[in-house]
């Protein structure tokens, strides 16, 4: 008798990525189902002709005919929008920015969609991600995963699974998390796959690409506002950054230096209006419709309670920049945590506070009340509710929301 093959269900969702994922795997002998999830279908505020899951569907549904694998339809919508999309909307009342990417993976695709495939049989799951997984025998007999960056610099999604945990990890497979993009989209091509040429998704994850303040307008009420134009000279942008970079720094100073400027209109002058503050986010430039100024104006903080938003002119505003973070405790995740820092320890790592930018270096620092982070130099656009994730190396090691 045949030995049973290891059942390995991809998340296939229209695109080229696991399209070839799910053809690396079946030329590698494994049992390979295709499994498509639905996970939104409301069309409010999604730009138009943007990520439809019906096209998404048919093209999965030919890219599994053409491959011979057996293809299954699984409705998520649920879930996603209780796990992912009411998180969107409380962050952002609360004038934090989310990711819904990281707790997609987290919530959703590694979580109810994992458990759809293991309904189905599956011994693992694999995505399209351009990431990779390593395993580790410790000298206790255990087994540690770790999630390292993908091969291809410029389509390294690591951060995007920033949050999974060991259990996630061991059902995990990347099988183009070695290969580069161009090299995906040739093997498509090769195989004459309909997802060859199409675009990448873009915008939020399994919504799409959306005029936000409509998206959000479904649960958050637009009120107007002022905007206040902050000058780069104000005495808040004045601090003294040199006791993050002490060698033992107090948690007090840390504390300190990791809140956000105290901006107040005192500060500045009122240079026009918006319609809801918790619309915006740190860095923003597009949406405010102010001109007239030598230079671009950008958001450079928010004070929902009072409705209001400060901006500073030029790129290199000082309230653009900071030196140091902060992840609350409860928030801190560690990948593998036999590796956690424990409190008063201080370690190097490189950090990442978005997608695609370079990894900065900097000292985490773990106290009681959290984990600080110091940057070799001042990064622009830290913003609460964010993640930023840290890697030793290419391996990411640990990550959580900023604080502030």
């Amino acid at each position: 008798m045949d030995e049973k093959k290891t059942r390995v269900v991809v998340g296939l969702s229209g695109g080229v990525d696991s399209s070839v994922a799910a053809y690396v795997l079946r030329e590698q002998g494994y049992d390979v189902v295709g499994l498509f999830m639905r996970n939104w279908t409301d069309t409010t505020g999604v730009l138009k002709g943007d990520c439809p899951w019906m096209d998404d569907k048919f093209d999965a549904e030919a890219v599994a005919r053409k491959l011979g694998i057996p293809f299954e339809f699984v409705d998520l919508s649920e879930d996603y929008h209780r796990r992912v999309v009411d998180y969107m909307f409380a962050e952002y009342a609360a004038g934090r920015t989310p990711n819904p990417d990281v707790l997609c993976n987290r919530e959703i695709k590694f979580d109810s969609f994992l458990k759809a495939a293991q309904s189905l049989g599956a011994d693992f799951v694999a995505t399209g991600h351009y990431c990779r997984k390593s395993t580790t025998t410790n000298a206790d007999g255990s087994v540690s995963y770790g999630l390292l960056a993908g091969t291809d610099d410029n389509k390294d999604q690591s951060y995007f699974l920033c949050q999974l945990n060991q259990e996630q990890l061991s059902k995990a497979m990347f099988p183009i998390g070695d290969m580069t993009k161009p090299e995906v989209r040739e093997i498509a091509t090769r195989l004459n796959l309909v997802t060859a040429h199409k675009k990448d998704s873009q915008g939020i994850c399994f919504v799409g690409k959306v005029d936000l303040p409509v998206f959000l307008q479904q649960k958050l009420k637009a009120k107007e506002g002022k905007v206040f134009l902050i000058k780069p000279d104000a005495e808040i942008f004045s601090r003294d950054w040199s006791p993050a970079y002490a060698e033992n720094p107090s948690t007090e100073a840390l504390e300190s230096l990791a809140l956000p400027y105290p901006l107040h209109p005192k500060w500045g002058e009122k240079v026009g209006t918006h319609q809801g503050a918790q619309f915006y986010t740190i860095g923003q430039r597009k949406g405010l419709f102010i001109g007239g100024f030598p230079e671009p104006l950008f958001v450079i903080g928010t004070n929902i309670e009072h409705n209001q938003i400060f901006v500073g002119m030029g790129d290199n505003h000082p309230g653009l920049h900071r030196n140091v973070l902060k992840i609350m405790a409860n928030d801190v995740h560690w990948l593998k945590p036999e590796k956690a820092m424990q409190i008063g320890e201080s370690r190097r790592f490189s950090c990442r506070i978005r997608y695609r930018q370079p990894l900065q270096g900097g000292r985490a620092i773990m106290t009681e009340s959290g984990l600080f982070f110091v940057f070799d130099v001042a990064q622009r656009g830290i913003t609460p509710g964010q993640f930023a994730a840290l890697y030793d190396g290419d391996e990411i090691m640990c990550s959580g929301p900023i604080a502030y």
